[in-house]
């Protein structure tokens, strides 16, 4: 096959948040090509951001995922070539692996509604969607079907529309964006939670002004929603902390902006919370949509990351660094890669490629840092600012209050 070790692009993977596993070098005693392999540099990703999970997540059948893994580009040879997984002979024993995992766990909620879940790519560094057959299966069995996107309008909703849409041939007939009090401050202006510390006490008391302000946030996802030719929703997930005149800002400004508005206090008193929200997604079912890509695939792929950047993030153009110019270059040139999807990567925190940036920045531009390809789930992965594919531990890590009790066995410090 002649591979170029330099060229390896398959790494690990690992269900495990662990910084100084992100570059390595592996093969140290293998110089020459001898039985511990070639000294190359690698890497690890956690599962979530994996290929392997994003193909179950857009796979549309066992047949389906055979191909798709069959197509994973594993390395370049020296000729530039792609060598995948089918010419290294795994790819029969990879799908034979996840056989099993194909098919979706049926679960319920607490009242007993029934749930299908099945895959789990996040979406700010893979898909970000639940898997086209509980789609399937969801559709045969019920009058409505709810399927979820990971995180706002920006990053999930996106690969939705763009993606996912276009594996399955589905077209959805509303989309709902879920809005809380909480989060419309913290793009308003209030002080940003740091995870592991308690919440600032400041979201606990009434500030329609940081509302507001925060709304603006919100009424650019509801911006992306009606590009897909969408009817948008917006959910306000109340909380006993939200005041009156806090959600009526949210509703006002909401409903200015072309959507409909629903309130649910489904964390208060459950699927009783939920009525009106699910009175007003129907009746948001029975508008027409107009459906239509944001993209199509015989477009330049630098063109169609522009796109995005400008149409859905708000950026005024895309910065490259050099390896992502020249993974660009390598693509643009391939008739087949060239048609792949978009799948970005990007912090979900912002709609910038800067996390700590809230609300709608403006005067910037997306900086992509480096190009993957997914060959098997047939989408280009372009990584946008500082986010990595594999987590790291925070400064106060839970398991410091995580201990066992000797005398009874049981675990203290979890919850």
């Amino acid at each position: 096959l002649d591979i170029d070790p330099t060229r390896v692009e398959m790494g690990w993977i690992m269900d495990f948040c662990a910084q100084s596993l992100r570059n390595i070098v592996i093969g140290i005693d293998g110089v020459g090509g001898n039985k511990d392999g070639f000294m190359m540099k690698s890497k690890f990703a956690i599962a979530v951001s994996s290929e392997v999970m994003a193909i179950l997540s857009v796979a549309t059948g066992l047949k389906d995922m055979r191909e798709r893994m069959g197509k994973i580009v594993v390395a370049y040879n020296k000729k530039g070539k792609p060598v995948t997984t089918e010419d290294l002979q795994v790819a029969g024993a990879m799908t034979a692996w996840m056989v099993q995992a194909l098919n979706p766990s049926l679960m319920q909620t607490l009242e007993g509604q029934p749930v299908i879940v099945h895959a789990g790519p996040f979406a700010n560094i893979a898909i970000g969607q639940s898997s086209i057959i509980a789609d399937q299966i969801g559709l045969k069995l019920a009058d409505y079907h709810v399927t979820e996107s990971g995180f706002g309008a920006d990053i999930g909703f996106e690969k939705f529309w763009n993606l996912k849409c276009r594996f399955s041939g589905l077209v959805p007939d509303c989309a709902v964006i879920v809005a809380t009090i909480r989060a419309l401050k913290c793009h308003g202006g209030a002080p940003v939670p740091v995870p592991g510390k308690a919440m600032p006490e400041e979201y606990g008391s009434e500030n329609v002004g940081w509302v507001e302000r925060g709304c603006a946030n919100l009424l650019h996802h509801i911006e992306n929603v009606r590009k897909a030719g969408i009817s948008p929703v917006v959910c306000i997930n109340a909380f006993h902390t939200d005041t009156d005149a806090e959600i009526n800002m949210v509703r006002v400004l909401a409903e200015a902006a072309g959507a409909r508005v629903a309130l649910s206090r489904h964390w208060e008193k459950g699927g009783d919370g939920a009525i009106e929200f699910a009175e007003t997604v129907a009746a948001a079912c029975e508008e027409k949509t107009e459906f239509k890509f944001l993209y199509e695939l015989d477009q330049p792929v630098k063109d169609r990351i522009e796109l995005i950047a400008k149409e859905v993030y708000g950026a005024d153009g895309v910065e490259y660094s050099p390896e992502a110019n020249a993974s660009l270059a390598r693509i643009q040139k391939d008739p087949e890669l060239s048609k792949l999807g978009l799948c970005m990567v990007k912090t979900h925190l912002s709609l910038s490629d800067n996390p700590s940036i809230k609300g709608v920045p403006t005067g910037w531009k997306l900086k992509i840092r480096e190009v993957l390809t997914y060959g098997g789930a047939r989408f280009i992965v372009p990584v946008a600012g500082a986010i990595s594919l594999m987590p790291g531990t925070g400064s106060n890590p839970a398991f410091r209050r995580v201990d066992v009790d000797t005398e009874t066995g049981k675990v203290q410090g979890v919850f």
